[in-house]
């Protein structure tokens, strides 16, 4: 008897910072895999509001829990080269992206295109936001923090409070 197959995915983004979008996308990715792993992009061209030890740290306080109740097993790591680079790296056979709307879509079309045929083992799965939470870009979030706006509806609590302490020093 064989034992049965560990479904591993990875779900890649900046999350600078952590958005309720993030964790929507997370929370139904937990209950298609056994193994997750969140990869924090590192860009040498961008400069991060947070740094890579603070995603990780929230990423970890916000969904650490939530991954736990769902019997999935929840890794963070980084990553400076492709996507589905990582996603070979960690052994995962799924590519986890979340859309919001049909420009998300189109884009990412073309992304499951390409790693599709430098990875055709790993497969794209296209996991659409909760309605509440579709218009959430970290961009926009990061965009009202500074210009003094709540962001409590946007992000986790405590990502809330990082961001506010954040600002204050930019």
């Amino acid at each position: 008897m064989t034992s049965p197959k560990t479904r591993k995915g990875l779900y890649a983004g900046s999350f600078d910072p952590l958005t309720l979008g993030h964790v929507d996308v997370i929370s139904k990715a937990c209950a298609m895999v056994d193994h997750l792993t969140i990869a924090i992009g590192i860009h040498p061209g961008k400069a991060p509001l947070f740094s890579v030890d603070e995603r990780v740290e929230m990423i970890r306080a916000s969904v650490s829990s939530l991954a736990q109740s769902a019997g999935t097993f929840l890794d963070v790591m980084t990553f400076d080269d492709l996507a589905v680079n990582a996603a070979k790296r960690v052994d995962a056979t799924l590519l986890i992206r979340g859309l919001r709307d049909g420009t998300d879509f189109d884009y990412e079309m073309q992304m499951a295109g390409m790693n599709g045929v430098m990875a055709p083992k790993i497969n794209t799965v296209f996991i659409p936001a909760s309605p509440a939470v579709r218009p959430i870009t970290a961009t926009l979030v990061r965009q009202i923090a500074k210009m003094g706006g709540d962001v409590a509806e946007f992000v986790p609590s405590s990502v809330a409070e990082k961001l506010i302490q954040k600002v204050k020093f930019l």
